[in-house]
């Protein structure tokens, strides 16, 4: 062989043409399986180059790992020292993929005398590994080194034709594969009837794939029912041949994967009834194959053929796309070529599955709760409420005048003030003047007083009347002016809210006898005036005059904004019965009465919120859609 090929390296480039052809076909006639492949290559190319040894290396997570070695060590487990010193340049190739020439000095070489061997490492990029070739070469002079680098760098383009020819053969079987399924997809098709489809499927399966006995099944139910044999137009499910080959189907179908007898030493699938087919009615070779629509299993095919003939991988997998292209034509048939009563048991079948099975919870969950909510609508009631704004007013008020002319000294109380009756003083007037003026009568008094005793004495009796006259003057002066100071200290004379009197900022301003000085609103005279709007008016006289003529009073409860947690409930008085014009809107005044109010220093008048006036009890559809269906009337004039 090394003769041979020095023979064709002294030939010339007609040698080495000769040389890359030889090892082409070589290449194309290597009938192993891929993964000899690279060791087969590396000993061509070893024998072809020539080189003394050669190692294929492979990428891996670990670091370089050696796939293929030339010559095979006499002892696995040591390593010739050349391998060892071309992993780490191997790896530094396989990131730049270019091919590297090293020197590959002996141990007995001498300090600069240059290297005899060299070492030739090659990037490998393909399918079948990733990684690197590396060659040790012995060259004679420069051109036998080119014409041997050129020989291994072939190696890439061997490689690439190995992968190329794989595919090609690849596809070739995947077109032989499609053209069986297709075909016997065309022969069912010739049919329009569930039987016949069914029996065609079963002979053009048996016929193409060369089985003894082919059945299709069909799950109804938790089991299997066979519904066609090859071959056999007429057969009973009592047979004890169709009970077995139902079992061993019923076990495909219950594992949803391919079952095999004999099955292969890897198998983790369980054969026990495709044992029992083959032990009693054989022995076969059993291939039982589910049927999937839409990921669900629907249908089984068990296929026999004679002992020793057992399925390749290939005829597996043609089987399977020529099951997946013909379930769909089956199924439908199988559904839709029955009489109506079979199709509509089917049909609500299918329905209740639907409803009561384990798929799709949360749209089952939503739907149950959308019907209950719809449920509820329709058949509970509740309480219909007409709300509406309302205003906190009195109904009465008591008016604080000022007692006199005079001045204010202090003001403790503004609105909203909640004042006490007897209690609460509200505001104070300067007294200065008075009481200088009560002091200077009291002084005149004493004038008049010893006036009069003197005329007495002296016996002057007209002189000592007029000086009493004059005394009594000064004394009922003195009372109007004691009268008038106990009044600048102003009292709240009831119990109530202040409405009016904002004089805090006017301390010292003159006042004037009968000016108005506070106002304030005894609290068991505040109501509330509730803006009933258009719309809802009339079911709050409707319901107001039905409670009057029962004998009772129409209830109802509202919340301030400024207490929204307290609920007071009231009672409707008086509606008014001609509108008014609030912000563009037809508004209803109705007066209501508080009931209750345990916190009446809460509810304060001119404070605001939201009232609800009870009806009657209504479905909650209709006081839901109440308002839509009153637009939808006035809109289209029903």
């Amino acid at each position: 062989m090394f003769e041979q090929r020095r023979e064709e390296q002294e030939a010339g480039p007609r040698g080495d043409v000769h040389a890359t052809t030889d090892l082409t076909v070589q290449v194309e006639r290597f009938a192993g399986p891929p993964e000899q492949f690279l060791a087969y290559l590396l000993s061509l190319q070893c024998e072809s180059a020539p080189a003394e040894a050669g190692v294929v290396l492979r990428v891996s997570p670990e670091g370089m790992r050696v796939v293929a070695l030339y010559p095979p060590p006499k002892d696995p487990g040591q390593q010739p020292l050349w391998l060892t010193r071309c992993l780490d340049p191997a790896a530094q190739v396989v990131s730049g993929r270019e091919t590297a020439l090293l020197p590959l000095h002996d141990a007995a070489d001498l300090y600069g005398q240059p290297a005899r061997r060299q070492l030739l490492i090659v990037p490998l990029g393909r399918e079948t590994v990733t990684g690197a070739a590396a060659f040790v070469i012995e060259p004679r002079n420069e051109a036998d080194l080119a014409t041997r680098r050129e020989r291994l760098d072939f190696t890439r383009a061997l490689l690439t034709f190995y992968e190329m020819r794989l595919a090609a053969e690849g596809r070739g079987r995947d077109m032989g594969r499609l053209r069986a399924a297709m075909e016997t997809l065309a022969a069912i098709n010739e049919h329009e009837r569930f039987a016949g489809v069914a029996m065609a499927f079963c002979n053009e399966v048996a016929s193409r794939w060369k089985a003894d006995r082919v059945g299709f099944g069909v799950l109804k139910g938790r089991y299997v029912h066979l519904k066609a044999l090859s071959h056999t137009e007429k057969f009973s499910r009592k047979m004890t041949l169709v009970q077995d080959i139902e079992s061993a189907m019923e076990e495909c179908l219950d594992q949803d994967v391919e079952v095999t007898h004999p099955a292969a030493s890897d198998a983790t699938s369980v054969s026990r009834a495709a044992a029992e087919l083959s032990k009693r009615h054989g022995p076969t070779v059993v291939l039982s194959l589910p049927l999937r629509r839409k990921g669900e299993p629907v249908g089984v095919v068990t296929v026999e053929r004679p002992v020793g003939e057992t399925f390749s991988p290939d005829e597996i997998e043609a089987l399977r796309l020529a099951c997946d292209l013909c379930t769909s034509r089956l199924m439908n048939l199988y559904e839709h070529d029955r009489w109506f009563g079979a199709r509509s048991v089917a049909s609500l079948r299918e329905g209740l599955a639907l409803l009561v099975g384990p798929k799709h919870t949360w749209a089952k969950l939503i739907a149950v709760l959308v019907f209950a909510a719809l449920v509820f609508l329709v058949v509970a009631k509740g309480e219909y409420r007409a709300e509406a704004p309302f205003v906190l007013e009195a109904t009465e008020q008591q008016v604080i005048p000022a007692p006199f002319d005079g001045y204010l000294k202090e003001v403790f109380v503004e609105p909203p003030d909640v004042v006490e009756a007897d209690k609460t003083v509200l505001a104070t007037l300067d007294t200065a003047e008075l009481r200088l003026q009560l002091a200077s009568s009291r002084a005149e008094l004493a004038g008049y007083l010893k006036e009069s005793a003197g005329a007495m004495r002296d016996g002057k009796t007209a002189d000592a009347q007029i000086a009493e006259a004059k005394a009594d003057k000064s004394r009922a002066e003195m009372r109007l002016l004691e009268h008038r100071i106990s009044q600048a200290t102003i009292i709240s004379p009831l119990g109530g809210c202040v409405v009016k009197g904002e004089l805090k900022r006017k301390k010292g301003a003159p006042v004037k006898t009968g000016d108005v000085l506070f106002e304030i609103a005894p609290l068991e005279s505040i109501r509330a005036v509730l803006s009933v709007p258009e719309d809802l008016i009339a079911d709050v006289i409707t319901a107001e005059r039905k409670a009057r003529a029962e004998g009772k009073e129409l209830h109802g409860s509202l919340s301030t904004a400024a207490h929204p947690e307290i609920r007071v409930p009231f009672v409707v008085e008086r509606i008014h019965p001609v509108a008014e014009v609030v912000n563009q809107r037809n508004i209803f005044k109705v007066r209501v009465k508080l009931l209750d109010v345990r916190d009446k220093l809460r509810m304060q008048p001119g404070m605001e919120g939201a009232a609800k006036v009870d009806i009657e009890s209504r479905r909650y559809v209709w006081i839901w859609t109440r308002r839509l269906v009153n637009w939808a009337r006035m809109k289209l004039w029903l």
